[in-house]
């Protein structure tokens, strides 16, 4: 099975919000914006204004409470967490593998980030720190 198939699967297996749903609950704190894209991609095309970072090679690491990677941003269970990345491959993939571990509250943005830019949503430039 490629990564293609792999997302496709992982699609079937999780909650996607659509752009006109987030964007009226853009600016609540319950809600939480995670660019699970590379901070160099981020850099090259901007992110949601707000966003936070969870690179996909990290996030398991970032959101699981018992790793000495655990980030306390990730680890609140009152709060929705809205992975996106360029198309929805990464997010996915990122959702159903934080299912997997028992992480409930998370969903992707279907479309991405593209489809966020699109809508009109805020953006934001982000450069390396």
């Amino acid at each position: 099975m490629g990564i293609r198939e792999l997302a496709e699967q992982a699609q079937t297996e999780i909650k996607s919000m659509y752009v006109d749903e987030v964007l009226p609950r853009y600016g609540d704190d319950n809600l939480v914006f995670v660019d699970v894209r590379d901070a160099r991609e981020a850099e090259k095309s901007g992110t949601i204004e707000g966003a936070k970072s969870a690179p996909r090679g990290m996030i398991e690491f970032w959101f699981d409470p018992e790793s000495p990677y655990f980030r306390d941003v990730y680890g609140d269970a009152d709060k929705t967490y809205l992975l996106f990345c360029n198309a929805e491959w990464r997010s996915a993939l990122c959702a159903k593998s934080l299912q997997d571990m028992g992480i409930k509250n998370v969903v992707q943005l279907f479309g991405g980030f593209p489809a966020w830019r699109d809508a009109g949503g805020p953006t934001e430039e982000k450069k390396r720190k």
